[in-house]
């Protein structure tokens, strides 16, 4: 499953949608605290694919001293500013910041990340409003790639409000019609269960987690963990091993991960129109 084709395919899509629309101001912009170099590079990214489907673009850069009410403000600032339409905080902030209060500032029609209270109540409720980035991009590769989901069974390995839960949800809702599991480190016999899956989607960041041994023949394997290894940037899914057992099989990276940014940028344009700005 190639999340990077399917990417470039997402975002030609929306400068074409940018262009029919009359090019409107539409902006994200980014928070970011302290100088942790993935951060950075992933900021990098944003800014570089946003400026190539025509968005606006703004980043806030905060020292790693910077206090709790810096942060704070900076957000709120965002937040009443009616030229920026999305908002992301880039996680995780320093030691001594909590991200909660941070992150709560944004309303849900800029939240991008789908990452507040209320977003992850309108997922849950089925209202209008964002789905975090990473699990639309696992949604749009099951229906691009034709994956079977009315009546499956699937599992879901690791329960964060980022990925986990949000995953689980879309997979359960009226339409898609699979019978999720969600399973996570307590969870015990992982492998036989995984084995009575038509789905598997793996979100823990433990390095080749699941093998062949996971993997019922003809399954499709979402593999949304990263681990850095002294080898490079690793999955969960051990994908050697699995790729002669599944029926689709998303690689690490170039994957479920290439569609994380391309999403967020759907998620900006839909911000913009909530907002009343297109």
């Amino acid at each position: 499953m190639d999340g990077k084709t399917l990417a470039d395919r997402v975002r030609a899509e929306l400068a074409a949608e940018m262009v029919r629309l009359g090019r409107p101001e539409v902006s994200l912009a980014t928070v970011l605290v302290g100088d942790d170099a993935p951060s950075r590079r992933y900021v990098a990214s944003k800014q570089k694919q946003a400026a190539g489907v025509g968005m606006g673009f703004r980043h806030i850069e905060l020292p790693v001293t910077a206090s709790q009410a810096e942060v704070e403000d900076a957000v709120a600032a965002l937040v009443a500013d009616d030229g920026v339409h999305g908002i992301l905080v880039q996680l995780p902030l320093p030691d001594g910041l909590e991200p909660n209060p941070v992150i709560d500032l944004i309303p849900p029609e800029k939240d991008v990340d789908g990452l507040t209270a209320a977003s992850l109540g309108r997922l849950v409720r089925g209202a209008p409003g964002h789905v975090p980035a990473t699990p639309r991009g696992v949604m749009r590769l099951i229906e691009h790639y034709g994956v079977p989901t009315r009546g499956a069974r699937a599992v879901v390995v690791g329960r964060s409000t980022l990925v986990g839960l949000p995953v689980a949800l879309l997979l359960a809702t009226k339409g898609v019609d699979a019978t999720v599991t969600i399973a996570h480190s307590r969870t015990n016999g992982l492998a036989e269960l995984c084995r009575q899956a038509d789905i598997i989607v793996s979100a823990v960041g433990v390095a080749h987690l699941i093998g062949a041994d996971f993997v019922k023949p003809g399954a499709a394997v979402l593999d949304v963990g990263i681990s850095r290894t002294e080898a490079g940037i690793v999955g969960d899914v051990d994908f050697d091993a699995v790729v002669g057992h599944a029926g689709w099989l998303t690689p690490m990276p170039g994957g479920t991960g290439a569609m994380t940014v391309a999403c967020l940028l759907e998620n900006t344009l839909d911000a913009a129109t909530m907002l009343g700005a297109i």
